[in-house]
């Protein structure tokens, strides 16, 4: 896998002169060179011109016959206009292709940086983002872009052993995805960054989940235009004192009857741990909770309750883990805002939960708490299958890839018929948490 370099910057060499005024660089550095042969096509242009007004002159004046003023002097007052059209339309010409081929150099290199940033080109182009570059759906799609390339280095840097498989897939109805796959490394058991760029319009069933949330979408002719994006990723990790991590951000846009759009924010970053270490949640919390608080110090304790009560396995009595911050149909205080709020939090999920596997990766087990393992892993995929809203809404969209929306759900997992561990043992202490959370940042 290529990683992104910064672009090399020339050294000059000590013969050449020392400057405090950095030179012209780039297209206009080009320009700039060109000015001498454009101010001579000019002085040309000039000349040509005086020689026409001399020629004038000369037959007011009467040192010529009329005719032969209008002959000659017209003729080469002419030509000399005509050749300096020439050359100024012959540089204008060439200064355009020039230019045209330096934009053209300038674009191949921005598109080659690109793709060494990320981890497959993006579902809609490289090419359509740059024309779009100013709009927010763009710089949605390179923000989740950024994030799976950020989010698979740091995981295969832990694990070199093991390798993502990148695979790319193209939905029929409009849009497609990356699914980036890790599977029995030595550090991960499954670990998967997905990213989806999928429009069209939504399915009956979709629109009444989402009117169920008081979502108030007026369809025309049956039909509601929509366009969502996200980067999702679940991490299981091999070593039952490795916590499993789970982030998701995305962005949904729909078109009502009357053209109005609608618009909405979503996401968040949980842990789920086979057994509790108060450090590794406390390090987890502080460092979404300073993600939150760059823009509102009331966003971390409001998310952390959503987070909280959303994660709730109802017919367990218990959470999925200790988890993190959690929102959905975030629509204020304006777009920018939002955005950049979803881009802090996606910048931490890499500081928030790589430290943790480095810390506990090569901690020794015995198979009890491998066991124990397999038995949380089956809660997560309770869960995921019977709640989780992205799971249902993947599965209710027409033309859904299943093998992506099922990538959460772990390698292995385990249900034993009323098992219940001992009072006061470390099983014990983290159902104590997921029936009661704590508040693990104050």
């Amino acid at each position: 896998m290529c990683l992104y370099t910064a672009p090399h910057s020339p050294v000059p060499s000590r013969s050449a002169p020392r400057s405090t005024r950095p030179g012209p660089r780039g297209p206009a550095a080009g320009s700039a060179a060109l000015v001498p042969v454009m101010a001579a096509a000019v002085r040309m242009f000039r000349g040509a011109a005086a020689a026409f007004t001399a020629g004038a002159g000369h037959r007011a004046l009467g040192s010529l016959s009329p005719g032969a003023a209008a002959g000659r002097g017209g003729r080469e007052s002419r030509r000399a206009a005509l050749a300096a059209a020439g050359a100024l339309g012959g540089v204008g010409l060439w200064l355009w292709r020039r230019q045209a081929v330096m934009a053209a150099s300038e674009e191949d290199e921005e598109e080659k940086m690109l793709r060494q940033r990320f981890m497959a080109p993006p579902v809609s182009g490289l090419r359509e983002l740059r024309r779009r570059r100013r709009e927010l759906r763009s710089r949605m799609e390179l923000l989740i872009m950024e994030t799976q390339a950020e989010v698979c280095r740091a995981l295969a840097a832990l694990d070199p052993g093991a390798a993502f498989a990148v695979d790319t897939w193209e939905r029929k109805e409009g849009g497609g995805g990356i699914s980036c796959v890790l599977q029995d490394g030595e550090v991960f058991e499954k670990a998967g960054v997905n990213v989806s760029v999928v429009f069209g319009h939504l399915s009956e069933d979709a629109a009444r989940q989402m009117r169920s949330r008081g979502k108030s979408l007026k369809a025309k002719d049956g039909k509601l235009p929509f366009c969502a994006m996200g980067v999702s990723s679940v991490i299981h990790p091999k070593n039952p004192h490795v916590p499993t991590m789970h982030f998701n951000y995305r962005y949904f846009e729909i078109e009502e009857a009357d053209g109005t759009k609608q618009w909405w924010f979503g996401g968040g970053t949980d842990l789920t741990p086979t057994y509790l270490n108060e450090e590794d949640a406390v390090h987890f919390h502080k460092t979404l909770k300073e993600a939150c608080d760059k823009h509102d110090l009331k966003l971390y304790p409001k998310y952390k309750k959503w987070c909280d009560d959303y994660f709730f396995i109802k017919h367990r009595g218990e959470r999925r883990g200790i988890g993190g911050i959690f929102f959905d149909d975030v629509d204020s205080p304006s777009k920018e805002e939002v955005f950049q709020f979803v881009k802090s939090c996606a910048k931490a999920v890499v500081p928030c939960y790589i430290p943790i596997v480095k810390r506990h990766c090569h901690d020794s087990f015995t198979p009890e708490e491998k066991l124990w393992q397999q038995l949380r892993r089956g809660r997560y995929v309770e869960f995921n299958l019977v709640y989780d809203r992205g799971t249902k809404f993947g599965l209710l969209t027409p033309g859904s890839r299943i093998e992506s929306i099922l990538m959460s759900l772990p390698l292995t997992a385990r249900w034993e018929y009323m098992h219940t561990p001992p009072e006061s043992s470390k099983e014990a202490e983290i159902l104590e948490v997921l029936r009661n959370p704590k508040d693990w940042v104050h």
